[in-house]
């Protein structure tokens, strides 16, 4: 993995300096401030007045975050899980895994989200969740999913404050977003920035499984501890689980990765309904040789989407209609890059759901409905 790190940054700025000191021909900085007078007691006055006034401003803007890390910080939970691991010699050793968590409502019952690789391995009693007013739980029963590296915890207690779930989709690139979790285990720390990237897969996470990925980019700080936190809009709604950093030391280096809440939630009401989570399933021949020059050709304005070969036998795409040289460009709202990226947009989406799918045929964009059928279910 490539590092990035400023090379000489303060020695930069002062060549820079020098180099803007000699285009005014100053011989001397020194000489060139000389003889400033200092502000009177009243210009000072009015100064103070005027940077207050600015200040108002900017404080009014900061008190969205502090009411935003007011709404949020009671619904994350720290999260340690004490494992065995087995080494390849075959010697146990006990570990604690740490990590966040969000408490989330569905209908009369509290569960909380978190990511797979936090819990897994441990029972039960072994996972220890501890709440924001410092009570400690252990959860009822865990289920989790693999594919997507998310778990869910059922929890039983008073007074229990769940997250408000937001619309991941309607997410932008540069959208303010705020990250809470406990990195370091510095439980319930807060950090700030926007959403840097989207659609972002084909991250190496260490170890099998996190198949299907299509992650937000973020550049609010996630360190070790974070896995499992929400990450915030300014409304205070909850709209991804921080998952994974890119990183060269292990910390920080402004690159962290969050699983959108729409495809978290997918899979938390499967696993919790049925314990398994039914993927959706197209079910279309793609074409491996699909190249920009190919696209251009068609009539498309560059490498975007997925030809289609065929379509397998009743399927949901071959019912709706897409047959052999369709490209499809289209899915569920969301613009398909390449074959990989339909198959991770309809993984992560429920089967049974009915979706539009935008096909380029013979010079035109053609709109077709169908309902997602079933894949091979996983535990």
């Amino acid at each position: 993995m490539a590092r990035f790190c400023s090379i000489g940054a303060s020695r930069a700025w002062l060549v820079g300096w020098v180099a803007f000191l000699s285009t005014l021909g100053v011989a001397s900085a020194h000489a060139q401030f000389q003889g400033v007078s200092r502000p009177s007691i009243e210009a000072r006055d009015r100064l103070y007045e005027e940077l207050w006034t600015d200040v108002a401003t900017m404080e009014r803007q900061g008190n969205v975050l502090k009411r935003v890390v007011q709404l949020v910080k009671p619904t994350v939970v720290h999260i340690d899980a004490r494992k065995t691991e087995t080494s390849s010699g075959g010697r146990s050793r006990r570990v604690e895994e740490t990590g966040s968590g969000v408490i989330v409502a569905l209908g009369d019952t509290h569960y909380i989200l978190t990511n797979r690789h936090v819990v897994k391995d441990a029972t039960n009693a072994d996972i220890k969740v501890v709440l924001e007013d410092g009570r400690v739980l252990n959860p009822s029963r865990v289920w989790d999913d693999r594919d997507t590296d998310v778990a869910v915890m059922a929890i039983t207690a008073p007074g229990l404050i769940p997250a408000r779930i937001g619309d991941s989709s309607r997410v932008e690139i540069g959208d303010f977003v705020l990250a809470v979790g406990s990195p370091f285990g510095l439980s319930h720390s807060v950090t700030y920035g926007i959403i840097s990237g989207k659609g972002r897969r084909n991250l190496e996470l260490g170890g099998p499984g996190v198949r299907y990925q299509n992650f937000f980019q973020t550049d609010a700080a996630i360190n070790p501890g974070n896995s499992g936190g929400p990450l915030v809009n300014l409304r205070g709604e909850l709209i991804g689980i921080n998952t994974a950093i890119a990183s060269n030391s292990g910390g920080n280096e402004g690159i962290g990765f969050s699983i959108p809440i729409k495809a978290v939630m997918n899979v938390a009401r499967q696993l919790i309904e049925t314990g398994v989570v039914a993927r959706g399933f197209l079910g279309v021949h793609m074409d491996p040789d699909f190249s920009a020059a190919s696209a251009i050709r068609l009539g498309l304005p560059g490498k975007m989407g997925t030809r289609v070969t065929g379509a397998v036998t009743g399927s949901p795409a071959e019912r709706s209609g897409i047959r052999e040289g369709d490209v499809i460009v289209y899915f569920d709202g969301v613009l398909i890059e390449d074959d990989e990226h339909l198959s991770n947009i309809t993984g992560l989406t429920i089967a049974g759901h009915e979706v539009e799918v935008v096909v380029y045929r013979e010079g035109k964009p053609v709109t077709l409905s169908l309902t997602l059928a079933t894949r091979p279910a996983t535990r």
